[in-house]
């Protein structure tokens, strides 16, 4: 019987949204299986693509004659079954392409252009070795596939021994070692010694190096630099038989030069104990059940988190924990390898391409049960999971903006109930959707009202920036913020200071004609960054030189506007010269280990101020900070927005908890020029049940989520004209498929109209129930291909979590 192989191509339309079916050859019987990537031919001529073999069959529907398979890419199965199904229900659930879902769960590393080998791992029958790798340890998939010995090198993947090796030019190449084996026994290296007599003092020191080794391995470079031995001396041993050398991968270590503080587990609290409980319970029994855990900041959540991984491991189960930003992931992954040790694996943007095909490997082989990274990390090959946790659920990291435009809670929540786990969702400020659902009994709240070290949350203070411009200063720092930093400095405590805004200056402005630098790609102005003498574009990346004539009426009136962090920088020198600044934002972060170099100088005294943008907000536990500032907590009041009070009570809370998380009492000065809002007097008293039941009933007045469910469609084209136009015909399209309640916005150029040289327009869905509205919206792709196929552009964003 023949069998047939549904394969998902990687050919960009909705056609190719379902399988296509191929004739799997003969001599590939026995070694296809779903998850595999093949190579396969499609539509006219002799195009070759790749795909994803979802399902092996012995019927199809197809009339023709079936195209065969071309040949495999893998020995085994790169995605498994969880895998395939979750693809399958993020493409219906985000709007995108099957094979778009794929290959966003892979790593990068099988994405790029890549050469492929077939390595040795462990030993065959003599025939075999010289037949299929003629004496040598490695043979490159192409010799393998030229020969037709991919069956048989399938058989021995199937015994685990070989290995495929992906390897990226000048990219991720494995890391090998060259490792060293005495030959012969501890009495016949004596032998010798004793034929040497008194010559050759190397030679001599060398036997007795491999007498010591007593059957075991050292690596060559280990031993030149140990010992007096030069790799001269070790050639000579190789060619008299001593020894033999053998080059073994070995795994790049991003902690090699960390040294770990081994923890133990805590005395949980009487708090800490409660909310643990019904956890463990549910990680016992194998209940997909999700639990928000809304502890204050310095509450003791990672704790909790830690404990219920160790019972999880207990249970011969792994584990799986998000956070949201890079910058949080130094302190994270301390505390998890310092519980865990070699168990964890970290899996985030700041690793080379290297570190992390050799993360993703330990994880998919088994050899680390738990997970620590940021979004992505959701797909981890990680198998039998027994708890997946989402630190600081609230943030819109975990939602990625480009397609598929999935969210990580989302994918959390689907894996959980593949595996019979519970979920963790952690915060201090959780969002409305999420506090929402707990409220429905939807998710299980668990509540930490107080903080671990039973010391109250810190004072905050509001400063009315109006009166200090009343009062002449017109510096960024009020009076009592000047005067509380410089009392800290004094006593030796340290400062955060948060100003949610990179760069030196807004934007430049002429104050004869009024003219503001635009970018030539984008509506919107350039930001000065002084430290590059430069004006950059925070959407395309656009960079030209500081302009000092007006462009425009060429007078030399250029002045400066608004504030950024690397201004805040340059002010503090002159407000406070004693002050040694740390300044941690996107322009000093971008270097590998910048992060955690920049948060280690900080946590060893080598700095009185941390200044940052939100990065520094959240997750960040040091003893000594006791004062924390917020410069302006207006920035993002004034987006048009409906998550603006959120997000704007959110951070505040977040930069708060930063204070006296330790011994010393904490103190927080908030900046505003609205001081009356709600969302600002509310993150003073830490009330969040109150900013809860305010901004749910303002929700409930706008009609936004959690109220409505919402989906943002948008339009883009290089000619404004085609996008409007086709907007136009979306909206006559979709309308009178629409219940009378439900509410459609648009029409509109969305708020910064063109980005990259593109232009955009947009349509909000606001809706309580459309059951028809998912069959409309892939109807709206599927008629649109031709004109996606001449660059127009089509997003439908489900849930957005902003309409900017």
């Amino acid at each position: 019987m023949v069998s047939i192989a549904k394969v998902i191509v990687d050919v960009p339309t909705m056609q190719t949204n379902k399988p296509y079916d191929y004739r799997v050859p003969e001599e590939l019987e026995q070694d296809i299986v779903q998850g595999m990537r093949v190579a396969v031919p499609f539509g006219k001529g002799t195009r070759q693509v790749q795909g994803f073999v979802v399902e092996i069959t012995h019927s199809t529907d197809y009339e023709g004659e079936l195209k065969p398979i071309t040949g495999l890419m893998d020995l085994t199965a790169v995605l498994d079954e969880e895998m395939l199904l979750l693809g399958r229900a993020m493409a219906q659930k985000t709007y995108a392409f099957q094979i778009t879902c794929y290959q966003t769960m892979l790593p990068a590393i099988l994405k790029a252009k890549y050469e492929k080998k077939i390595r040795l791992i462990d030993e065959i029958p003599e025939d075999l070795f010289f037949k299929l790798f003629r004496g040598k340890n490695e043979i490159s998939w192409d010799e393998a596939e030229e020969k037709a010995i991919l069956p048989e090198l399938i058989d021995l993947k199937k015994k685990d021994a070989v290995e495929v090796v992906y390897e990226v030019k000048n990219q991720a190449k494995t890391k090998k070692k060259r490792m060293l084996k005495a030959n012969l026994s501890f009495e016949q290296l004596e032998n010798e010694k004793i034929a040497l007599g008194k010559r050759g003092p190397k030679q001599r020191l060398l036997l007795e190096v491999l007498q010591s080794l007593n059957d075991q391995t050292t690596s060559v470079s280990e031993l030149t630099t140990n010992t007096e031995l030069t790799a001269a001396d070790i050639r000579v041993g190789g060619k008299k038989e001593w020894l033999s050398i053998n080059e073994v991968e070995v795994y790049r270590d991003p902690f090699k030069n960390h040294s770990f503080k081994q923890t133990v587990s805590f005395q949980l609290n009487e708090g800490q104990e409660k909310a643990i409980i019904p956890i463990l319970k549910a990680v016992t029994e194998e209940r997909p059940e999700v639990f928000l855990l809304k502890g204050v900041t310095g509450s003791g959540k990672t704790e909790i988190y830690l404990q219920t991984i160790a019972q999880t491991l207990q249970n011969n189960k792994s584990a799986l924990m998000l956070v949201p930003e890079i910058a949080l992931t130094p302190q994270m992954v301390n505390h998890f390898k310092g519980r865990f040790g070699e168990e964890v694996a970290v899996l985030h943007s700041g690793l080379s391409v290297g570190e992390k095909y050799d993360e993703w490997r330990k994880i998919e082989r088994g050899e680390a049960r738990v997970v620590v990274g940021a979004r992505s990390s959701i797909f981890a090959p990680v198998k039998n999971i027994g708890v997946i946790i989402i630190d600081e659920e609230h943030e819109a990291t975990y939602k990625q903006d480009e397609n598929p435009r999935y969210h990580a809670r989302d994918v959390a929540i689907w894996r959980a109930n593949h595996h019979h786990c519970p979920v963790i969702l952690g915060s201090a400020t959780p969002s409305l959707e999420s506090r929402a659902r707990a409220q429905k009994k939807v998710y299980t709240l668990l509540e930490l009202p107080t903080r671990v070290n039973k010391k109250e949350l810190p004072a905050v203070e509001i400063v009315d920036m109006r009166e200090e411009v009343k009062q002449a200063n017109r510096s960024s720092f009020s009076i009592v913020l000047q005067e509380k930093i410089r009392d800290r400095i004094e006593k030796k405590e340290q400062i955060v200071l948060l100003l949610n805004r990179r760069g030196y200056s807004s934007f430049v402005m002429c104050r004869d004609c009024g003219f503001v630098l635009p970018c030539p790609n984008c509506d919107i102005s350039l930001t000065l960054h002084m430290d590059t003498k430069t004006m950059k574009c925070h959407y395309c990346g656009h960079e030209e030189k500081i302009p000092h004539t007006c462009p425009s009426c060429k007078g030399n009136k250029i002045r400066y506007y608004g504030t950024g962090t690397q201004k805040i920088e340059e002010e503090l020198k002159d407000v406070i010269p004693e002050a040694k600044v740390i300044r941690m934002d996107v322009d000093t972060t971008r270097k590998k280990g910048a992060h955690e170099k920049l948060l280690n100088a900080f946590g060893n005294g080598e700095a009185d101020i941390l200044l940052g943008t939100q990065m520094i907000a959240k997750g960040l536990d040091f003893p000594n900070i006791t004062l924390v500032g917020v410069l302006n907590a207006d920035t993002g009041l004034g987006l048009p927005d409906f998550r603006a009070s959120e997000r704007t009570f959110q951070l505040l809370t977040q930069v708060s908890g930063r204070a006296g998380r330790a011994e010393l009492t904490g103190e927080v000065i908030v900046q505003t020029f609205n001081p009356e809002h709600y969302a600002i007097q509310l993150a003073k008293e830490h009330d969040y049940d109150a900013f809860y039941k305010k901004e749910m009933s303002m929700r409930r007045r706008g009609n936004y989520p959690p109220y409505f469910y919402t989906i943002l469609i948008t339009t883009s084209h290089e000619e404004e004209l085609a996008a409007a136009k086709k907007m136009q015909q979306i909206v006559q399209f979709i309308k009178p498929q629409l219940q009378p309640e439900t509410i459609m916005l648009g029409p509109t150029p969305k708020a910064v109209a063109r980005m990259n040289n593109r232009y955009y327009y947009q349509t909000i869905i606001k809706y309580k129930s459309e059951p028809h509205l998912k069959a409309v919206l892939q109807t709206v792709l599927m008629e649109s291909q031709k004109e996606m196929a001449k660059g127009l552009q089509i997003a439908i964003d489900s849930e957005p979590m902003n309409f900017i």
